[in-house]
């Protein structure tokens, strides 16, 4: 596992943004851990996400592309600081983009924050964690119906590594899929629990026998088969 993935898995459990214990999801799964983007709040905290995210664009995708797009709401600031993390990291000026859930008729009318998206123009996503592919059903047809634009790909911070609606692959691969650019995660689950397991991090175990009992229980039943995190 590259170091800056063990850092990333270290951030997020010190930002309190990685949790254990017991969840209910928006699904209706109960689940025994839950990643909350929203509580990277510090400039700090922020810097650092889109260092992060920066680093995992590079690294998967390279640097051709235009725009940085996230998906509302919470793909906004993510959208932002990986432009101001890819220009500090490699001075790669890129244009960030976001949408809005309703569009605005007046002022800077239109559905879209930031830059306008051009006939040409290369777009890599941006997303906390996909579950259930939602967002993106939303906002792949309306960015790609604005303009004639080629999507580079998707980068979440966090592959649950969960089956998705079809119930034989995991989320961001259906994505993947069905729309046919790649998608990539900073991290997944099961290098989040390859790390974590046993092992102290920040004067704590966070992973301990029984979370592990959990996790296994809770991908035995919600697993892609053949998953490494059933491994």
């Amino acid at each position: 596992m590259q170091e800056y993935k063990k850092e990333f898995i270290d951030f997020m459990v010190a930002s309190d943004v990685l949790k254990f214990g017991e969840f209910t999801l928006k699904s209706g799964r109960k689940s025994p851990f839950f990643m909350n983007a929203g509580a990277y709040i510090t400039g700090n905290q922020l810097h650092k996400l889109g260092i992060y995210y920066a680093r995992a664009i590079h690294d998967t995708f390279g640097l051709d592309f235009d725009v940085v797009f996230g998906p509302a709401y919470k793909g906004i600031p993510l959208s932002v600081v990986t432009c101001i993390a890819l220009q500090e990291l490699y001075d790669k000026e890129a244009r960030y983009c976001s949408n809005r859930k309703e569009a605005k008729d007046h002022g800077d009318a239109g559905i879209l924050l930031g830059s306008p998206l051009e006939d040409g123009m290369r777009v890599v996503m941006v997303e906390d964690v996909t579950t259930s592919g939602k967002s993106i059903d939303e906002t792949y047809p309306l960015i790609t119906g604005v303009a004639q634009i080629d999507v580079v790909g998707l980068i979440v911070s966090l592959n649950r590594m969960e089956v998705g609606p079809s119930g034989t692959m995991c989320a961001i691969d259906e994505v993947s899929e069905k729309y046919g650019f790649p998608t990539d995660a900073i991290v997944d689950m099961s290098e989040v629990i390859e790390y974590l397991y046993n092992h102290e991090r920040q004067g704590r175990v966070v992973i301990d026998d029984m979370i592990k009992a959990a996790l296994d229980k809770y991908y035995a039943q919600y697993g892609v088969p053949g998953s490494p995190v059933l491994a």
